[in-house]
């Protein structure tokens, strides 16, 4: 799964991925936002299984197995420009915008914003696209 996945994602000619692929794609990506600052902690794996089960309708079980794949997706994807990118090419906008979203509640979920956090949050917002007003309304929203 993971070959086909990652020639989809990094091959000669991206294509946009099937809405299973997609999930693992951007789970992953938020996984890469939860790792950035060194702490992956069992808050922010919480707060991802509960953005996954939430915005794809899993049970428990499946957002925690959609978890595991995407932190093999995430150990394997190359650097953040090429990966943020390679979404960017499959994913389509409202989606990402949406990603982007769910990004700021990872990063918030630990009560700690990180430097890396907040700079890997601008790298990846405009790697995919999103402009910085989306993505400050974004933030303003997962604060609260």
């Amino acid at each position: 799964m993971f070959d086909k996945l990652m020639n989809s994602l990094f091959g000669s000619a991206p294509e946009e991925l099937p809405p299973e692929d997609a999930r693992v794609a951007l789970t992953a990506l938020l996984v890469r936002i939860a790792r950035s600052d060194g702490q992956y902690d069992d808050v922010e794996k919480d707060q991802i299984r509960d953005i996954v089960a939430d915005r794809y309708d899993l049970s428990p079980e499946l957002a925690q197995d959609l978890m595991y794949q995407a932190q093999e997706l995430e150990s394997q994807a190359p650097d953040t420009v090429r990966f943020t990118e390679a979404i960017k090419d499959a994913v389509p906008y409202e989606d990402r915008t949406s990603v982007v979203a769910a990004a700021w509640r990872v990063v918030l979920a630990d009560g700690d914003r990180a430097d890396e956090e907040d700079a890997l949050m601008r790298l990846i917002a405009k790697f995919l696209g999103v402009s910085d007003r989306d993505s400050n309304i974004a933030r303003q929203k997962a604060m609260g």
